[in-house]
């Protein structure tokens, strides 16, 4: 509140000195304003002023124009009655620009090639966000864990799996950036990474000399010995130097690692286990089941990695990271709607981001195409409000990727055949690839009593099976009892889920 002039304060100072602290931080914007003409409101002003003055008894006093702008009371419709009318004041001009630089989004014109452009190199999968969004915790633990290696100067190891298409690759290049930034500030000596994605190795053992290669005294060893030996005598010696540098190896793609025998993955693991070892492995791999297989064996040699799992997106965490590539742009390209049918439909599928950027640049052609055949048709038509992404854009994009014949194949089977291969789903969920007919029809009768359905019998049932291995669904192998043939699946398991999502009775099938 300003103070209140004394007898000796010149009233119009007193009204310029008032005026200057209500106004406050929107002092530049009065400055740069140049007033033609004196305006009514400064004129109650003067005269609410001067009867203060008059007055000896102490009286709150408000700026006119303040009150309009701040007060709560001041109802929505009438500031903007004064914002436009004739006489508008430095202060409130100042207020409508701060609001109408909240609407930053241009037009949206599909025709524009610039715009259609920038909207496919946002989408698209090889575009690396600034941020990897909804994996921040498990960036967090894989961070903690190469922190510790580098500040205790010992070695580890770590083994990443999920699924395909949920971070895991992106993630650890953060991860990696991370690091060295910290080590820089720490002030320690930044590891030396070697980033190798196993399935660009015409051999598994050459995994062994990419290390070898990029490891500072791999050139001075003896180039007789093999480059695995070369690397556990180096890891099994005390370092010449005693600043020399860890070791960061990512080893993407892990399961093209897998041979008979495993040696070169077991081998690989190994080395973090060497007495001068200064290795820290990462291993990132698409199979859940890896570490389970592998584990044991990883445990008797005593180089057991610590493991982090990727979760398949949710819905949610899909539409977040698709709103987070489309915010940047300086217009709406996407209706909200279809962005949400995308995320859901992804979701429930396979929960794989690289999957949802293709459905959306997908939508986006079809658009793409739409418009072209209208200009085509009405050269001089204008650019409606509405030619953005839409749901119907959305649901033929989404058909056209996800579709397939063996979709379309299961979708039309019988209702017992539909049994069967739900029941073939959940046989090969493990580490076991095939089973008899005799095995899968327990399964199939499970089902059946669960459900209250009339079973076939187990003749029946044996035909079904020689169809579905006609229509590529199922493999028998040969054999001369029915009972004892061994069957197999030929689909993936995400095509047959995809296939009877729709109805209740398969969807708890497949739980």
């Amino acid at each position: 509140m300003p103070t209140i002039a004394g007898p000796s304060s010149s009233p119009r100072k007193h009204i310029v000195a008032a005026r200057s602290e209500i106004t406050g931080g929107l002092r530049s914007a009065e400055v740069n304003t140049t007033r033609k003409r004196k305006l009514r409101s400064d004129s109650a002003a003067e005269v609410a002023s001067m009867a203060v003055l008059t007055d000896n008894s102490p009286m709150k006093w408000k700026s006119p124009r303040r009150c309009v702008v701040s007060s709560p009371r001041t109802p929505k419709e009438e500031i903007e009655e004064d914002c436009n009318g004739n006489l508008e004041s430095p202060v409130i001009s100042a207020v409508k620009k701060q609001f109408n630089c909240l609407d930053v989004k241009s037009k949206w014109n599909p025709r524009e090639d610039d715009q259609m452009r920038a909207v496919k190199e946002a989408l698209h999968v090889s575009k690396a966000p600034s941020t990897v969004v909804c994996r921040e915790d498990e960036q967090r633990r894989v961070f903690e864990f190469v922190k510790g290696c580098i500040q205790q100067k010992k070695a580890g190891s770590l083994y990443i799996c999920g699924c395909p298409g949920t971070g895991k690759s992106l993630s650890m290049e953060k991860v990696r950036q991370q690091a060295e930034d910290w080590a820089k500030q720490e002030g320690l000596a930044c590891p030396e990474t070697v980033s190798v994605n196993c399935t660009s190795l015409s051999k598994t053992t050459d995994i062994f000399s990419k290390i070898l290669g990029e490891y500072e005294t791999g050139k001075k060893s003896n180039g007789s010995s093999s480059a695995l030996q070369q690397l556990q005598i180096m890891f099994s010696q005390k370092q010449q130097s005693s600043s020399s540098k860890m070791m960061l190896i990512i080893a993407d793609e892990m399961d093209y690692l897998i041979t008979r025998d495993r040696g070169v993955l077991h081998e690989l693991f190994m080395l973090t286990t060497l007495p001068f070892s200064r290795c820290i492995l990462i291993g990132v791999a698409n199979a859940i089941d890896l570490a389970d297989r592998f584990l044991p064996k990883l445990k008797s040699l005593n180089c057991k990695p610590l493991v982090v799992t990727f979760r398949a997106y949710s819905n949610q965490q899909i539409l977040r990271i698709l709103q987070e590539r489309l915010v940047a742009l300086p217009f709406v390209a996407f209706q909200s709607k279809a962005l949400e049918l995308c995320a859901r439909k992804v979701s429930a599928a396979s929960g794989d981001m690289r999957k949802a950027l293709c459905v959306c640049r997908s939508a986006l052609e079809i658009l793409e195409i739409e418009v072209k055949g209208s200009t085509d048709q009405e050269p001089q038509s204008p650019v409606t409000e509405d030619q953005v992404v839409k749901l119907d854009h959305m649901v033929f994009a989404l058909s056209k990727t996800f579709k397939s014949p063996v979709v379309d194949t299961i979708q039309s089977l019988p209702q017992h055949q539909q049994i069967i291969v739900c029941s073939a789903a959940k046989a090969f969920r493990g580490s076991k690839k095939d089973r008899t007919i005799a095995e899968l029809n327990k399964l199939y009768l499970e089902i059946c009593k669960s459900s209250m359905i009339t079973p076939a019998g187990i003749t029946e049932f044996a035909n079904m099976c020689t169809v579905l291995n006609d229509q590529g669904i199922l493999k028998l192998s040969h054999a001369r009892d029915d009972k004892l043939k061994r069957v197999s699946l030929r689909v993936d398991e995400a095509d047959i889920t995809f296939a009877l999502k729709e109805i209740r009775f398969f969807r708890n099938c497949l739980l």
